[in-house]
């Protein structure tokens, strides 16, 4: 028996389906779900019904269920109809075509005048994920006859998956006021929710909440899982701005509660990793990790995660690798990243960019850092113009690290403008300077309120005010600080806080003229760096360590170190850091004249 629907045939006989003659892959039980799906496509089919039918005599979880319904998804998106497979909370599954794509099938049928069969060619871009090709197609599709509400979210999604934003804003508003008029929540509820956070993005927090209240309002028309915890990870994100922390945990947690295991793996995931960022923030380090490789692992094994949504996914577990100072984890995920968008057909974003920039101003090249970071600032404007004082912080530890100073402080200066702490970069570039107090003053003031940017840094910013009590003189504090950082190693467990923390204690070590033990802190804060691949700062602390074994006219070790130093720096490019290997090998070689290779005083 052979059926149609949209532009699939489905031969049933032969276990093929075809979507504008091509074949389209399908695994076995897959295809057995489909079959079973459109001979019951007048009703909604259970659970139980749906896994004995497809798995007969065999003992599986739903989560096989869902498995095969993310890849039928995935498949019927090839031809602009994954949203053909419906789950009705609480009963089942149906296949079913709405008027919307009744109509895209007649469309496809009967064709266009000037341009035959136009909207479907733009679904087949926008399935294989062509996405200029798609926003083309739609553009010049909408000028023949309106589209309908899923064509117009598709369009809208092509735009920000090829970075145009700003189109793709009235494409979405469009796409909602489509959805309501056909009843389907669901979807205005998401197109809702998408300007909600373009909005976020653009820095327009007024306007961006009122789209929240609009998809608050047009949810409790539903009991779609999926749309209820939706809206609540919306609302989670809101109140994280706002500065209530504990507030956002609990709704991120209750949008995760009411969809766990109820196919909608996107949302799922998105949940899971924003409580996994909250729990960060508020000090539970060890679960918010576990929270965020355990969503990204559920959403990268679907079939069913859109570019924009895996985008974001992304952004949260790149973001929080960066702030809290997990730089191994930090390169994964940006590389992770840029395969996830080069796989997808996404233009790399400016948010994107900045996360590869400042992942490479610590353990990469310092040129593509800048490279990275100058695009990125051009983009952010229109992508995300909140980030762009983070993005001149970022700036301003690239050039500091390649030792453009002035230039650095003025990037520094402008993070502060818009409303950005330029720290801890700023404060180590003043200790550099000699401004020591000058540094300590403001990561002091760095510390002060509650907002989630100081949450979320606060072991960082704790680590370093450490170091800057050590080099002033507040010896007292600094022990205070390292007893907090190191008593609490569940919340601050990351290698550049235990770094930071035994440089402090080297300082203290020296201040009692005990160099042994400066020499050993200083050893274990370089392997700590090391183990992250934190260059610039391994080879900061090579330096250090040389420095002390030449007062202790151990020639031989300085020398050594301060050869690995330059192998380091000439990798990274940093002039500042070469010229400073190489005034201290003209040390060494002057103080070497005259003494025993290996004597120490």
């Amino acid at each position: 028996m052979a059926f149609e629907f949209g532009p699939f045939e489905l031969d049933e006989a032969g276990r093929v389906v075809m979507c504008a003659r091509q074949e389209v892959p399908l695994q076995p039980r897959v295809f057995d779900l489909l079959v079973y799906l459109v001979h019951n496509r007048e009703r909604v089919v259970s659970k139980d019904e749906l896994l004995e039918a497809v798995w007969p005599h065999m003992t599986v979880t739903d989560n096989s269920l869902q498995r095969a319904v993310s890849a039928l998804r995935a498949g019927l998106r090839k031809g602009g109809m994954n949203g053909a497979i419906r789950n009705v909370p609480g009963k089942g599954y149906r296949f079913c075509i709405d008027q919307e794509c009744g109509q895209q099938v007649q469309a496809a049928r009967m064709g266009a005048a000037e341009e035959p069969d136009l909207r479907t060619r733009a679904q087949r871009a926008a399935a294989a994920q062509a996405w200029d090709e798609a926003a083309t197609l739609f553009e010049k599709a909408d000028t023949i006859g309106p589209l309908g509400g899923e064509d117009l979210h598709q369009w809208a999604l092509a735009l920000q998956c090829t970075g145009k934003t700003d189109v793709a804003i009235p494409i979405l508003v469009r796409a909602g006021a489509a959805h309501t008029r056909s009843a389907n929540v669901p979807r205005a509820v998401a197109d809702a929710i998408t300007l909600s956070g373009l909005y976020f993005e653009r820095g327009q927090a007024a306007i961006a909440k009122g789209w929240l209240a609009q998809a608050d309002d047009w949810a409790a028309e539903t009991q779609d899982p999926a749309t209820t915890a939706l809206v609540l990870w919306m609302k989670s994100k809101v109140a994280a701005f706002d500065g209530e922390p504990e507030q956002a945990l609990s709704l991120a947690d209750a949008a995760y509660a009411v969809v766990r295991h109820k196919d909608a793996v996107t949302i799922e995931a998105l949940s899971l990793v924003y409580r996994g960022f909250y729990r960060l923030c508020l000090g539970d380090t060890r679960a918010g990790l576990a929270d965020q490789d355990h969503a990204a692992t559920l959403a990268l094994s679907s079939n069913d995660l859109d570019p924009v949504m895996g985008g974001i996914l992304y952004c949260n577990i790149l973001w929080a690798s960066r702030m809290f100072g997990d730089w191994a984890r930090a390169d994964q995920w940006t590389l992770g990243y840029q395969k996830f968008c080069s796989e997808s057909g996404m233009e790399l974003t400016g948010s994107c960019q900045l996360h590869r920039s400042e992942v490479l101003g610590v353990r990469g090249s310092l040129g593509e850092a800048l490279s990275r970071i100058q695009d990125s600032l051009k983009r952010l404007s229109s992508d995300a113009p909140w980030s762009i004082g983070d993005a001149n912080r970022v700036l301003g530890d690239i050039l500091s690290g390649i030792g453009d100073e002035d230039a650095a402080l003025e990037a520094y200066d402008r993070a502060y403008s818009f409303g950005w702490d330029p720290e801890p970069g700023r404060a180590m570039l003043l200790l550099e300077r000699g401004e020591a107090e000058a540094a300590y003053a403001s990561l002091e003031r760095s510390l002060i309120g509650k907002s989630w940017w100081t949450l979320q840094r606060r072991g960082i910013l704790f680590a370093h005010l450490a170091l800057m009590a050590a080099h002033t003189g507040r010896h007292q504090q600094a022990l205070d600080l390292i007893d907090e950082l190191s008593g609490s190693p569940d919340r601050w467990p990351m290698p550049s806080i235990r770094a930071l923390s035994n440089e402090a204690q080297a300082v203290l070590a020296l201040s009692r003229q005990d160099f042994r033990t400066a020499i050993q802190h200083l050893h274990l804060a370089r392997q700590l760096w090391s183990s992250i691949d934190g260059r610039v700062q391994v080879v900061r602390l090579r330096l250090a360590i040389a420095k002390l074994q030449l007062e202790r006219l151990d020639i031989h070790g300085a020398m050594s170190e301060v050869h690995a130093a330059e192998l380091v720096a000439s990798e990274l490019g940093s002039p500042k850091l070469q010229s400073q290997c190489d005034a201290l090998r003209r040390d060494i070689d002057a103080r070497r004249v005259g003494y025993p290779v290996g004597l120490h005083a």
